[in-house]
């Protein structure tokens, strides 16, 4: 078997260029080189940094100095910090604010690269991306102005940043924020404490924070830009209590932080700190279904490489059916979830450029593929991971291999940014509220199946169907607010199915028309993974073609005839 380059995660990775070639259209080309240069960097110098930090040298804090004053020091070592610093020069960040800027699914291309390597790099220019987009957008001129390019610059002094919602009462119950606000003069003070705080040490965050005297929940919530430093070169007024000793992404340094009489400048006032707090959240789970995919992407590229070079019982052990079987598995997920994240990514830009309103179509279809994409992507990355470690055997599981890591790392995904509670609830809200998502879902889902060429008209029957059944499902969860809650992440499940199914069959459609039915392979693996009745456990008949077809599909080059 002749597989590509491993290390080279852009030029290797066929699957992605063809999303990209379709999505950017001409302006491709305009990008490849670059991607294409970044992947290298990535799958080289970052990877060897994040295993290095990983298992050798993790930032650590010390709080106070040697005279017992607070230092807030996060010392990490000079191949992560100098791997960080490349990535922003690169443009990870920059490229969408320059004089001729980028789409927004490149930058988001290049955190779905980074995440293969090292999703603890990947976390801070998630959050980074996030501030940089809500300053530009929605900040006041002056803050605007004032510290947008310390996050944009591209000379490799670029300022990282975090996003503070996360309080000892939770995560998700940002309306029970307590963390204080108090205005002085032409900034304001915060007071409370952040008990999540990534990339703690990065230069600048977004806090929520609660004005004296407004009112309980989201509605009385501002929003404020809180500096670590302070333009007079000393430390803001805050403490780092400790570093979370997590369970993965090892290399990012996660603080509880107590901010006492922090100084801060209010980017948005009540009522509008909530919503502005989610728009940051919006651009920062569109990064996360990214690294969910990235991190199956590398799984089965190291899952593949190990069974090709592996010989047990007389052949290479990517002879055998059943493990031909699991690396599918793998595949299918990792090509329809990849499906699902760029189709985030790409209605990420096309809502920005119309500057979309809440109720607008194009935002609507954005959070729910957003949620959708989140969802997915996080629960499949850790079976990944995890069926990776498998194929590998007792080698996989130890730390002389990326497995382990990718695994630890993979846990998260589906905690970062809202776990699959909290997307059930969005959901919910776009489909069954007064958002008319529940239109738009099935609008857009029709338009995709109506477009399919006639010899995926099976398919296209099956996903209809399925269509059909959530439709069913959402009018019985209609009757009332418990039984909806009850049922919501099942009907999001449904949704994320019918979704991935639409846009595989979309791409099925579009590989038809080159004469190449490798994704209409996929897109039937993916049917009978998530829509077929498991009739006798999956023994099908007639599945030779598997074994026929497993070099093409798993290294992506095209088959000429069906089977």
């Amino acid at each position: 078997m002749r597989l590509a380059d491993k290390k080279d995660f852009f030029r290797s990775d066929l699957n992605l260029q063809r999303l990209l070639k379709r999505s950017l259209g001409n302006d491709y080309a305009r990008w490849e080189p670059m991607l294409g240069e970044f992947g290298a960097w990535v799958g080289d110098a970052v990877d060897r940094a994040a295993a290095y930090t990983d298992r050798e040298a993790p930032p650590y804090l010390e709080t106070y100095d040697a005279q017992g004053r607070v230092a807030n020091r996060i010392t990490r070592n000079p191949a992560w910090a100098a791997a960080s610093r490349e990535a922003y020069r690169r443009g990870v960040i920059g490229l969408n604010y320059a004089s001729d800027p980028a789409p927004f699914e490149v930058t988001f291309a290049m955190g779905y690269l980074l995440s293969q390597a090292d999703v603890s790099l990947h976390c801070p220019v998630c959050m980074t991306g996030a501030v940089a987009y809500v300053l530009d957008r929605y900040g006041p001129p002056a803050v605007r102005a004032r510290y947008r390019e310390r996050l944009t610059r591209m000379d490799g002094e670029a300022l990282t940043a975090g996003t503070w919602a996360t309080e000892l009462h939770g995560g998700s119950d940002v309306g029970g924020t307590t963390t204080v606000a108090r205005a002085e003069g032409d900034h304001w003070r915060l007071n409370g404490l952040k008990w999540f705080v990534s990339n703690a040490d990065g230069g600048l965050s977004l806090a929520t924070a609660r004005p004296e005297g407004a009112p309980a929940g989201t509605k009385g919530l501002g929003l404020y830009l809180v500096p670590i430093m302070l333009d007079d070169g000393g430390l803001n007024p805050m403490r780092f209590r400790r570093l979370k000793d997590k369970l993965g992404t090892v290399g990012v340094p996660t603080a509880e932080v107590d901010l006492t009489e922090s100084w801060a400048l209010e980017v948005a006032p009540p009522p509008d700190g909530f919503a502005l707090m989610m728009a940051a959240l919006e651009f920062s789970r569109i990064h996360n279904a990214l690294a969910s995919a990235g991190l199956q992407r590398r799984a089965f590229v190291e899952a593949l490489h190990y069974a090709a070079e592996r010989q047990a019982f007389g052949d290479a052990i990517v002879r055998y059916p059943m493990v031909q079987d699991e690396l599918l598995a793998i595949l299918v997920t990792l090509e329809a979830g990849t499906a699902l994240a760029f189709e985030a990514a790409r209605s990420f830009d096309i809502a920005d450029r119309a500057r979309a309103g809440d109720a607008d179509e194009t935002r609507v279809w954005l959070r729910l593929a957003t949620a959708l994409a989140k969802y997915m992507t996080g629960e499949d990355a850790i079976r990944a991971c995890s069926r990776a470690i498998e194929i590998i055997g007792g080698n996989g599981y130890t730390y002389d291999h990326v497995t382990p890591r990718l695994l630890r790392d993979a846990q998260v995904m589906t905690v970062w940014e809202g776990p699959a509670n909290i997307q059930a609830l969005e959901i919910l809200r776009l489909v069954a509220g007064r958002y008319g998502g529940d239109k738009v879902f099935t609008n857009r889902i029709a338009a995709m199946l109506a477009a399919a060429p006639g010899p995926l008209g099976g398919q296209a029957q099956t996903v209809s169907a399925a269509l059909k059944d959530w439709q069913d499902a959402l009018a019985l969860i209609r009757g009332g607010p418990v039984e909806a809650q009850r049922h919501a992440r099942r009907l999001m499940a449904l949704m994320a199915d019918i979704l991935a199914g639409a846009l595989l069959l979309v791409e099925a459609g579009e590989g038809l028309k080159q004469g190449d039915h490798r994704k209409s392979l996929i897109l039937q693996l993916f049917i009978e993974a998530r829509f077929a009745a498991p009739a006798r456990r999956g023994i099908l008949p007639q599945r030779d073609w598997m074994h026929r077809e497993f070099e093409a599909l798993a290294t992506d080059q095209p088959i000429a005839t069906a089977p």
